[in-house]
């Protein structure tokens, strides 16, 4: 028997196990490590600050530079789109084999050509370290950190490869047909099919040995180069040989970078070509070849790639994906700071076991009850009242849980690292029906209100405890079934806390006794009294 069955237990037979003597405190539950906060606060947000002087510089060299400029990319895409549109002619927009013979062999050096001259009209100045591996030494290339559209030079100077882009991209006029010419892997959001046929399609095309190579953006979204987030394992689920590609921007003024906030499209290509130049360095990795472990285990393949590019690049690795930004704009439109969504996704999902939806239903509830005049930051005050419980000695460790810098409030992102912590290990289905147990005093099998009200009034130290909210949002009729406890408790962990709590403080007061006292009685029994119920018949039964 584990301690918290042997503590329910023993409980009710040893003196004082009531709310008045409930022995020592239990040492706080450990914060996590691997829970401390990124090391990077927003990894999609840019901003980029123009004094005056950088200002005026852009005006006047705008007013040479950005006409020319605009011509210039104008006339290399008119230039370009002939020899597109003679690599595509004839072929269906989803391919089933590769481009080759001499439509290949016309367009294909050609659009390499106008791809540096697209870039160099813009006003980049291209620096390539390493080699370029061959489609038979690393059928895909991976290219981080992702963070701008301008990110296509690493395409125009690895040869052209395929790339991964949305379908509605090759829709889009004189754009789509020179995106066409490089026989990309198309991506559906309205088929559900997608990322199933995506994945099937890099497969096919990756151990082929005939199509072109592969690039992709493992990232799958735009950050501010200051971390690399979440590999996705697409272009490592083939098990094949990939090439990691470094990009790097070194200006002194960044006006490349595209995130979730921050400048739009338009207004950075403007800032771009004000400038006199933009530098930008292209550097290609050793191949990376997964072994054994790593061909079953994508992920692992991927972390150790993302690994090794962080190092490269000198910047940290975080858990944040494409979800985060999801959730950021959530946050945004619930009136809470963008930032409160940043919860490291992946790392969060794993613990709590909750899909994108699961979170954004905890963001939901936590706007709920956050104030904005307090910054989307609540006190234990507004978490007391969303759990429909009094402020006591228990609740202040539990919302300790949450508060992870100590300043008495908490925000989205540390309420849903407590919710993982809870659920990891404390909201399991042995603790549930040990909750249960105590709960339901007579063993029918269902919780009454008293019953409810007895074991909460014990728990929080609370003898005049209403829970006549609570237990109506747990119930269904009059009483609650086993079924209904289990499922609340799931999607609430915070009472699961509550529970262990009060299992943990009658397990410390037990094993504080002298040796005597802390014999386990013949008969056991469910039932836990508070000392203000001690007049109560005994409901002892054998087990």
């Amino acid at each position: 028997m584990n301690r918290c069955a042997e503590a329910a237990a023993v409980a009710a037979s040893v003196p004082g196990a009531g709310v008045g003597n409930a022995g020592l405190r239990p040492p706080m539950v450990p914060r996590q490590a691997s829970f401390f906060p990124p090391p990077v606060p927003n990894p999609f947000v840019q901003q980029t600050r123009l004094g005056a002087a950088r200002r005026l510089q852009i005006f006047f060299l705008g007013i040479i530079l950005l006409p020319i400029r605009v011509l210039l990319v104008a006339f290399v895409l008119l230039l370009a789109w002939p020899f597109a549109a003679i690599s595509t002619a004839c072929c269906p927009e989803k391919l089933t084999h590769p481009v080759t013979g001499w439509r290949r062999k016309t367009a294909h050096p050609v659009l390499k050509f106008l791809g540096r001259a697209l870039f160099f009209s813009m006003g980049f100045i291209v620096t390539v370290k390493g080699k370029i591996a061959s489609p038979v030494e690393a059928p895909i290339f991976v290219v981080a950190p992702h963070s701008t559209f301008f990110d296509g030079i690493a395409c125009i100077i690895a040869g052209l490869p395929s790339i991964v882009s949305r379908n509605e991209n090759v829709q889009v006029p004189l754009i789509g047909r020179i995106l066409r010419a490089v026989q990309p892997v198309l991506v559906s959001r309205v088929d559900p099919d997608s990322r199933k046929n995506t994945i099937s399609e890099i497969i096919r095309r990756a151990t082929s040995g005939e199509w072109p190579q592969i690039l992709v953006f493992p990232e799958g979204t735009c950050t501010n180069r200051s971390c690399l987030i979440t590999f996705k394992p697409g272009a490592f689920i083939p098990g094949v040989p990939v090439q990691p590609v470094l990009l790097r921007y070194p200006n002194k003024l960044d006006t490349v970078t595209w995130t979730w906030q921050g400048y739009t499209f338009i207004q950075l290509c403007v800032l771009t070509w004000c400038q006199p130049f933009t530098k930008v360095e292209v550097e290609f990795m050793p191949v990376q070849v997964p072994n054994d472990e790593e061909r079953s285990d994508p992920i692992l393949f991927a972390n150790r790639v993302r690994n090794l590019m962080a190092e490269a690049l000198g910047i940290p690795v975080t858990d944040h994906t494409y979800e985060d930004c999801r959730l950021m704009i959530s946050a945004g439109q619930l009136t809470l700071p963008m930032e409160a969504g940043l919860v490291e996704f992946t790392k969060i999902s794993r613990k709590l076991k909750l899909d994108w939806d699961g979170i954004r239903k905890h963001l939901d509830e936590y706007a709920a009850i956050a104030s904005s005049s307090k910054g989307g930051r609540i006190g234990i005050e507004e978490f007391a009242e969303y759990l429909k419980l009094p402020v006591s000695d228990v609740l202040r460790q539990l919302f300790a849980l949450f508060d992870r810098n100590h300043d008495g409030s908490i925000d989205f992102r540390e309420y849903v690292i407590g919710l993982a912590v809870l659920c990891n290990p404390a909201n399991t289905e042995e603790i549930i029906q040990v909750a249960f147990k105590l709960f339901d005093v007579d063993e029918d099998g269902f919780i009454t209100e008293e019953e409810f009200s007895t074991i909460l009034q014990a728990s929080l130290g609370v003898p005049d405890l209403e829970v006549s909210g609570l237990f109506k949002e747990i119930a269904r009729g009059d009483s609650i079934s086993y079924e209904e406890f289990k499922s609340f408790a799931l999607k609430h962990p915070e009472y699961a806390k509550i529970f262990t709590t009060y299992l943990d403080l009658q397990t410390c007061h037990v094993f504080s006794l002298p040796k005597e006292a802390q014999a386990t009685p013949s008969v056991m029994s469910n039932k836990v009294s508070p000392e203000s119920h001690e007049e109560s018949p005994s409901d002892k039964k054998d087990d």
